[in-house]
């Protein structure tokens, strides 16, 4: 989830559609990254869009320091930013 959100703001319905994850994983994996501070998030309607902390701080930088530099060849993060490129702009299934 936080390599796709290195990219910018996304919508929680497109976080789902990528990682093929249900509503309730993905919203449970992002309180979870939200409480440790690595991500924030806003409403717009019904919609929740998520994007990486502003504020990252101490152990959060570090962290997110390490897995950028070590996931950028993983397979499994480059399957899921082509699908990404291809879905972002599409709309949202209501």
């Amino acid at each position: 989830m936080l390599k796709l959100l290195e990219g910018g703001e996304l919508c929680v319905c497109k976080i789902m559609e990528i990682l093929s994850l249900g509503q309730s994983t993905a919203s449970k994996h992002l309180g979870i990254l939200k409480a440790a501070g690595l991500v924030e998030s806003r409403k717009e309607g019904t919609w929740s869009y998520y994007r990486l902390s502003g504020k990252a701080r101490g152990y959060n930088r570090d962290f997110l320091g390490f897995m950028w530099a070590h996931l950028n060849d993983d397979a499994a993060v480059k399957k899921d930013r082509k699908l990404l490129g291809k879905k972002k702009h599409a709309a949202c299934k209501t």
